[in-house]
C-alpha cells in the first residue's frame, strides 16, 4: 500500500498548498510534492519500509525540530542540512507536521522567481 493512502490527510494537506502538484517516482516508491517544479515534500519508506515524510526546511528550524522530536531526523536519502525526515508512525503531533509542511512549501515557494510566484497565486485566486 502506498504511504499517501495510509496518510490520506497528509496528501490532501500537501496538495492544499498554493500551486502544489504531485507525482509518483516508481523507482523510489515515493510520492513527491512540488511547487513551481521544485520539490518541497516526499513520502516514501526507509530501508525497512517504515513510512517517512521528508521536507525541505531552513537548517535552523530543522535542527530545532530534530532536537525536540526523536522521530525527526536529517533527510533520509536527501541533503542532511536542508532536508528533514519525519517518521510518520512516531508521536509528532499532527499540528507540528502541518506546520512543517507549510514551512517547506513557503521556503520553496519563496525561492521561485517573482513572476512564477505571481502566476501561481493568480491561478489559485490569491492575487
Amino acid at each position: 500500500m502506498q504511504i499517501e493512502v495510509m496518510y490520506e490527510w497528509l496528501a490532501e494537506y500537501c496538495l492544499g498548498q498554493a500551486g502544489a502538484t504531485t507525482d509518483y517516482q516508481p523507482e523510489w516508491q515515493a510520492t513527491r510534492y512540488h511547487v513551481g517544479g521544485k520539490m518541497f515534500a516526499m513520502c516514501c519508506g526507509d530501508k525497512e519500509g517504515k513510512p517517512i515524510l521528508t521536507l525541505k526546511l531552513e537548517p535552523a528550524l530543522g535542527e530545532m525540530l530534530r532536537g525536540q522530536y526523536t522521530q525527526i531526523v536529517p533527510g533520509y536519502y536527501m541533503n542532511k542540512t536542508h532536508w528533514n525526515s519525519l517518521y510518520l508512525e512516531g508521536d509528532v503531533p499532527d499540528d507540528v507536521v502541518r506546520s512543517m509542511i507549510k514551512e517547506a512549501h513557503a521556503l520553496v515557494f519563496g525561492s521561485l522567481p517573482k513572476k512564477t510566484q505571481k502566476e501561481i497565486l493568480e491561478a489559485c485566486g490569491n492575487d
